[in-house]
């Protein structure tokens, strides 16, 4: 029976492509990519958030990141489909791979639209001296899928400034003075969350984010909103032409930019930005090449959006904490399993106003499961729960208040000493992070040691990383920020007003896994003579489970943090819990 694979290397073949590259991607860089970008889970069945397929005429490997890897290891038995372990000292990377494999006067292949222009100019400068072509105007999967679903539409709907705290036309006012500092006079931006952000509009195209499929090309005093036309109601459609801004079909940006006056300077982003989108630009013009102004602005949150923020987070300490009682004293856990947990975490976020939907796809693991760092629970995967081990539930909800995220491992029965040392030292290092206190210029990776360092003293480590940016009602993963082992040049600082995961674990193959994850605010913490100092405000609000501590293993200081973690946690959730509720949160957050 023929294969996806067997279809892609025929028409590769006919069109005289030696190798194609499939990215996990959209047109838009997108974090969750949606069921039409879904190109190499069809040829692959891997069905991870992030991977890069290369498929060669008699080879096709996927590259993946540690997060991935046992996943990848199931869904690509049996597919023909090498698994390269990315990031290992003994995987080559897929830039080499692609030197030593193809040969000069060969092809290399991919949809450009979903290639950022950036990469495509690395590969060409690694390709071209070998005499390799690299086209970047070419669909083959496309050519091939079928049944490939249709592109998501949905209608647009507007963010009153209730909730933003900043108007539409303010937020275009600064971007227009960012366009003039840096010499543009065309912006064009391509990442669906800053165009969300920018004109406060959101949509539905994406699975968990509340983005549109969208273009908008800004010039000093008007621009241009590309996007389907019948996503837009007459409403929204006359409040952005209000604030000079025309709309236009989503695919006439190729044409609308191929048009742009001669000697025009566009500021755009490359890492951002496809190849086929820039490439559309004329010769003629100016390209500025600059991390989009929207990027920054949006991550340092207004106090209005800090205000909301905060309620999103009660709502969901108190959704949580209902969760874990029941989980701790109810006996329907003994019947329980991963996706029958996940719906009924689902039915009482559901009870909360103003919460519309999950930020993420839910990961519930029991047991080894939970060494899968992004494992989904599936009916073929789905597993009873025990009273024994641990629970690893990593789950958030979009509110019209803001996003949240939050992970707790929960002890279901009586724990090995072993497993109580593992979950002491992750809460260490969760504890010591978010009780920082550094200079204003600190980046993630200057604090991601903080996490790490109880886990690097017995030997132990992680794959992922420390924490990342969370956006208002839009991307749980949000840049520019995170907290990450690695350092790079252009790495930006931590302000106060952005908000940022800290999210250290441990995971045992066949075993286990722990992750604690609480969001926190990057807050002002004083000045002195050697600078300003900033800090975090915890904005989760979950108890952490006194079950799985070791008391002994922790410091003073260690404990002392707990302890008044834990007495804000009780404070601030028991008024909007019933007697019974509160009776088992004041124990499960007693002083130790």
């Amino acid at each position: 029976m023929s294969t996806p694979l067997d279809h892609l290397r025929a028409k590769m073949a006919s069109r005289g492509v030696h190798a194609i590259l499939v990215p996990t991607a959209d047109f838009h860089d997108s974090d969750h990519a949606g069921p039409y970008f879904a190109c190499r889970a069809w040829l692959s069945g891997f069905t991870g958030s992030a991977g890069t397929l290369l498929i060669l005429a008699d080879w096709a490997g996927l590259w993946t990141d540690s997060r991935y890897y046992l996943q990848a290891e199931v869904q690509l038995s049996d597919t023909g489909i090498t698994l390269m372990k990315s990031g290992l000292p003994d995987t080559p990377t897929l830039e080499s791979m692609l030197e030593t494999s193809l040969k000069e006067g060969q092809t290399l292949a991919c949809d450009g639209r979903c290639v950022s222009s950036h990469r495509a100019e690395d590969l060409r400068k690694r390709l071209t001296p070998l005499g390799i072509t690299l086209r970047c105007d070419l669909d083959l999967v496309g050519d091939v899928w079928i049944d490939r679903p249709p592109r998501s539409a949905q209608p647009l709907w507007e963010l009153d400034c209730r909730w933003t705290g900043v108007s539409r036309a303010e937020k275009l006012a600064f971007i227009r003075a960012d366009m003039e500092r840096l010499g543009a006079d065309h912006f064009l931006l391509a990442t669906l969350e800053d165009i969300a952000w920018l004109l406060n509009v959101r949509g539905n195209d994406l699975p968990h984010t509340p983005v549109f499929f969208s273009y908008l090309l800004l010039t000093t005093a008007g621009g241009t909103l590309f996007v389907t036309p019948e996503a837009v109601s007459p409403s929204i459609k006359a409040a952005l032409e209000a604030e000079g801004l025309a709309v236009a079909s989503y695919d006439s940006i190729y044409h609308h930019v191929a048009n742009l006056p001669a000697l025009s300077r566009v500021l755009t982003d490359r890492r951002r930005t496809s190849c086929r989108l820039l490439e559309a630009i004329p010769a003629t013009a100016s390209i500025i090449d600059r991390p989009s102004p929207t990027e920054k602005r949006k991550a340092v949150k207004n106090p209005v959006e800090i205000r909301n923020i905060r309620a999103a987070h009660v709502k969901d300490g108190v959704t949580l904490t209902r969760f874990l009682c029941w989980l701790k004293i109810s006996s329907a856990p003994s019947v329980a399993t991963e996706l029958s947990v996940t719906d009924h975490l689902e039915s009482l976020r559901q009870e909360q106003e103003g919460y519309l939907s999950p930020s993420f796809p839910p990961i519930v693991a029991y047991g080894p499961n939970g060494a899968i760092v992004h494992y989904s629970a599936t009916e073929k995967s789905n597993q009873p729960l025990q009273a024994k081990s641990f629970l690893l539930v990593d789950t958030g909800g979009h509110y019209w208040e803001g996003t949240t995220d939050c992970t707790r491992t929960v002890a279901l029965g009586p724990l090995s000493q072993k497993e109580k040392v593992h979950y002491t030292t992750v809460l260490r290092g969760h504890l010591n992070l978010t009780a920082a206190r550094f200079k204003a210029g600190c980046t993630g990776s200057n604090l991601d040691y903080l996490a790490k360092a109880p886990l690097w003293a017995e030997g132990l480590d992680y794959g992922h990383g420390t924490g990342h940016g969370v956006g208002y009602l839009l991307n749980v993963h949000e840049g520019p920020v995170s907290i990450h082992l690695r350092n790079t040049p252009d790495e930006p600082p931590l302000e106060a007003g952005m908000v940022i995961s800290n999210e250290p674990g441990l995971y045992l193959e066949g075993q286990y896994g722990i992750r604690l994850e609480n969001l926190l605010l990057c807050i002002p913490q004083g000045e002195s003579v050697y600078g300003t100092f900033l800090g975090f405000e915890p904005l989760t609000l979950v108890p952490f489970d006194l079950d799985a501590v070791d008391p002994t293993l922790l410091t003073p200081h260690e404990t002392k943090l707990l302890n008044g973690y834990h007495q804000t946690v009780r404070e601030t959730l028991s008024p909007y819990l019933s007697p019974s509720e509160r009776v088992w949160l004041e124990q499960a957050t007693h002083p130790i």
